[in-house]
């Protein structure tokens, strides 16, 4: 135990801390202003100076420990001084322009010149001058308020990683600035923003819009761009978010926020915003009543049930709603239509891998905290970037890495690019060659554990790729590949992290047995990538095809039974159609209605034309959603939804983590599960929920994961799998999952075609992104990447415009070049309208896992005379 006496207050500490820390304990403030806690110790700004007795000189306390014994004054005549002087210093530069400046009224340094002076300038000399930069779409600069404290540039280099900015040129004439000069030209997460003391680093959205004493409310909500569910506060003036920022130390990412995260709120106050029913007459959506919509679609869909019985009906959720409107939506689809035709595009990759794994290595196998990544022995990483995909978890393996671990990445991966002992870039299409030979290494190196015996046998009969074999197809030395299995060999608890790229192949179940064998192996913890805010909340709330909510089949008798029981209501007793299933199926006249919430199916499922043909013969379309989207424009009857600021709930994240959201503002639409609960009271099922709450309170009583949980549990951050639930704890075992049988060689592409792949780009999120116009600043047009060499081929410089013709359709595009790109792929984003990469991407239907493999989608380029570019 160590005692430090402060200001006369005895602390008891366990363990030596700074005196900044120690005095933060005690309730005592220091100030600082080149400290933060989210950076290392720095001792730049010299305000924290403290007076420590039998030591000559001040000491600064926020790097200085203490020891047993020590007597720290904070506040002497000495110190106080000294804090003037420096403060003297700082103001010599920085321009005194408060009344204009929008730090005004939570600036450190104008806080800490009213608390300790001076109160006038001895230096006459003139300040500094610096213009005032715009060149940054979303920031602004103004490095004459800049005081060097090197908080931004400590951020952006060792907490983001992407060093992007360093203090330029020597004494006075010192700023902070990109190295090339101009544009910051980096990922914009805005966390130099968070913390920089005073006025030097703006967001320009936010410029002479308002002052902080203005803040009529702050709300506590999570993010609803994607699976990580970062905590942030959204600040609210009238029935505006006027900006979102994340709190120090709150949340599972600590006061950290990617760009989508901190600027693209703004969709929320979109003019785009649906705002009334909309029912299609005469082949025209026009405006209607509430009442009119919900009595429309109620008599529809008892018709087409009367008519052509309850199969022919099918519902598509979303992981950009709730679990409140989750769990509504499929009850209404099992208890009031009397179907299990309900999936999403979770159903795409991350349920099936979830499923596999679970099916082997027991329930919650995935449900691992993020900051494990950090703290373990070594990291593979698989399927996707996880800096573009999910950015805060992807900080997780910089940091890592910065801490020595050793980081292997298979694939494309430019966020990682200088964050992996080694990349392995393997040729198109060849991860599944590449992940055998990984494992014929690793069972070399490694012996089995002996927990699954029945596990270890299919391994064991698995085809070996020898090391040489695999340097052949996927163009990846032998060296590279036995330095991979070497750095693997020796992990003994690694994360292994895995994007929905690998399963969406047409040997994805095949990549998935690899994966597991690997996992088993090396005594992994798995993280499945989720590019959508409660991708989770889908597969917990049963929003599957053969899953009811809390993960219980629906094809088990005495599962089925206790929900039939609690609704009153006979449940299918089988499995329904997947999302791509219930498309065939409407495209065969097999599926008469369609239910879709807050999904944009034709854009998020690849190849548009046949969804758009498949939609179009459907005797019903109902859309719920916040914008016109390409859906929408097909429906027979659109609803305007609230968005994710407009409404109350829960989201359940990556790690299984139920966190709430908080309303922040008032929108001109109604709740997902509200439009839901009145069809199905017209329908005869009376839902009589009065709020979300109600909704959690019945979840916690029919599903056996989620008993008892309560938004309390949430707002205490204790709402955590598996809750205080019965997860289904079957040990280790494969009974039920279906086993590939691996045969090598798998089909290779042919390395003179050109193949289309999806791009996952930083700045963007499915279609929502679009209707940010802070985001679309920062990337305002949609593109196509293409390998060095073959642009060198085809005559194509950077930012030509090019056509993409494939069997489904053509785009025409602007050209990236990118060096690391696999010589025969094409990379594009499926973000922008009209121009997405599903409108020429083919597929075709895994029959083990069911979701669509889209990859062998053969492509046709060609550069684009100037006078041919459309306008």
């Amino acid at each position: 135990m160590i005692t430090v006496t402060i200001n006369g207050k005895k602390i008891a500490l366990e363990k030596p801390v700074t005196i900044l820390k120690a005095a933060e304990i005690a309730g005592i403030k220091i100030p600082t202003l080149c400290h933060h806690d989210m950076l290392e110790p720095y001792g730049g700004c010299r305000l924290c100076l403290v007076e420590i007795e039998k030591m000559p000189r001040l000491q600064t306390a926020c790097t200085q420990y203490v020891t047993d014994g020590m007597v720290v004054w904070t506040e002497t005549e000495k110190v106080v001084e000294a804090r003037k002087g420096v403060l003297e210093f700082l103001l010599i530069n920085h321009p005194l322009d408060c009344p204009y400046c929008d730090k005004a009224g939570e600036c450190d340094l104008q806080d800490l010149v009213v608390k300790y002076g001076p109160a006038t300038g001895r230096f006459a000399e003139g300040k500094r001058t610096h213009p005032e930069s715009y060149d940054d779409p979303i920031i602004v600069r103004n490095m004459e308020r800049c005081i060097l404290c090197a908080r931004c540039v400590r951020m952006c280099d060792k907490v983001q990683g992407a060093s992007a900015i360093s203090i330029t040129n020597r004494s006075s004439k010192s700023f902070v600035e990109p190295f090339s000069g101009g544009e910051y030209n980096c990922e914009y997460c805005g966390n130099c923003l968070t913390v920089c003391p005073v006025g030097a680093i703006m967001s320009r959205l936010h410029k002479h819009a308002y002052r902080p004493w203005l803040i009529e409310k702050e709300v506590d909500t999570v993010c609803s761009f994607c699976g990580v569910g970062c905590s942030l506060t959204l600040q609210v003036r009238g029935n505006s978010i006027v900006r979102a920022v994340p709190k120090p130390g709150k949340g599972l990412n600590k006061g950290l926020l990617c760009n989508r995260g901190r600027f693209g709120y703004d969709y929320v106050g979109s003019t785009n915003r649906l705002d009334s029913p909309l029912i299609k007459k005469d082949g025209k959506l026009d405006r209607a009543t509430w009442s009119e919509a919900f009595a429309y679609i109620a008599n529809r869909l008892k018709k087409i049930k009367e008519t052509y019985g309850s199969n022919s009906i099918a519902g598509i959720a979303s992981g950009r709603c709730t679990n409140e409107d989750n769990y509504v939506f499929q009850k209404f689809m099992r208890v009031v239509l009397g179907t299990n035709n309900i999936d999403s595009v979770a159903g795409f990759a991350y349920a099936p891998a979830q499923k596999f794994f679970e099916g082997i290595f027991g329930q919650g196998v995935t449900a691992n905290p993020m900051h494990g990544i950090a703290n373990s022995d070594g990291i593979f990483v698989i399927g996707g970037d996880p800096t573009s995909v999910n950015p805060v978890l992807g900080l997780q393996v910089r940091a890592a890495h910065q801490k020595g671990v050793p980081v292997i990445t298979s694939g494309y991966m430019q966020g990682l690019k200088m964050f992996s002992s080694k990349s392995l870039i393997p040729d198109t299409f060849t991860e599944t060659t590449l992940l055998a030979s990984l494992l014929t290494g690793l069972m070399k190196e490694r012996p089995f554990c002996g927990l699954n015996s029945a596990f270890e046998k299919i391994i064991r009969d698995i085809q070996p790729v020898e090391i040489k074999e695999a340097e052949e197809i996927c163009g990846i030395t032998s060296k590279d590949i036995s330095y991979a299995i070497d750095t693997l060999s020796v992990m003994t608890n690694p994360s292994i992290i895995i994007g929905r790229d690998i399963l969406q192949r047409a040997e994805g179940h095949t990549n998935l047995l690899l994966l597991a064998a690997l996992i088993y192996l090396l005594n992994g913890r798995i993280y499945l990538l989720s590019e959508l805010p409660n991708e989770q909340g889908l597969v917990d709330m049963g929003c599957l095809p053969d899953m009811l909510p809390g993960g219980r089949p629906v094809t088990v008798d005495i599962f089925r039974k206790r929900y039939e029981e609690f609704f009153g209501v006979e449940i299918p007793s089988r499995s329904g159609l997947s999302l791509m299933e219930m498309i065939d199926a409407a495209h065969a006249n097999k599926i008469k209605a369609m239910y879709v919430m807050g999904e944009d199916v034709v854009f998020n499922v690849p190849n548009t034309k046949y969804v758009k043909d498949a939609l179009s013969k459907l005797d019903l379309l109902v859309v719920q959603d916040i914008f016109m989207t390409e859906t929408a424009n097909l429906a027979d009857v659109v609803l305007p939804s609230l968005a994710w600021a407009e409404k109350e709930g829960s989201y359940t994240n990556l790690e299984r983590r139920m966190q709430m959201l908080g309303k922040a503002v008032d929108g001109k639409g109604m709740d997902d599960w509200q439009a839901i609960a009145e069809i199905s009271r017209m329908l005869g099922f009376d839902m009589d929920y009065k709020d979300s709450g109600d909704i959690i309170s019945e979840m916690a009583r029919v599903s056996p994961l989620h008993k008892d949980i309560s938004y309390k549990d949430m707002a205490d951050g204790e709402c955590i799998w598996p809750y205080k639930g019965e997860p289904l704890r079957h040990g280790m075992s494969i009974e039920g999952i279906e086993m590939p049988d691996v045969k090598f060689p798998m089909i290779r592409p042919e390395r003179k075609k050109i193949y289309i792949g999806m791009d996952n780009p930083l700045f963007h999120a499915e279609s929502l992104s679009r209707n940010s116009a802070a985001l679309h600043s920062i990337a305002p047009e949609p593109y196509v990447r293409i390998n060095k060499a073959l642009a060198h081929e085809l005559s194509i410089a950077n930012g030509d415009y090019v056509t993409i013709t494939t069997n489904s359709g053509s785009i025409e595009l602007s050209a990236q070049i990118d060096s690391d790109l696999p010589a025969n792929i094409v990379l594009i984003p499926n973000n922008f309208d009209g121009k997405g990469v599903f409108a020429v991407m083919s597929w075709r239907m895994n029959p083990v896992i069911k979701s669509p493999a889209m990859d062998f989608t053969e492509a046709v380029i060609k550069k684009i005379k100037g006078a041919e570019v459309l306008t």
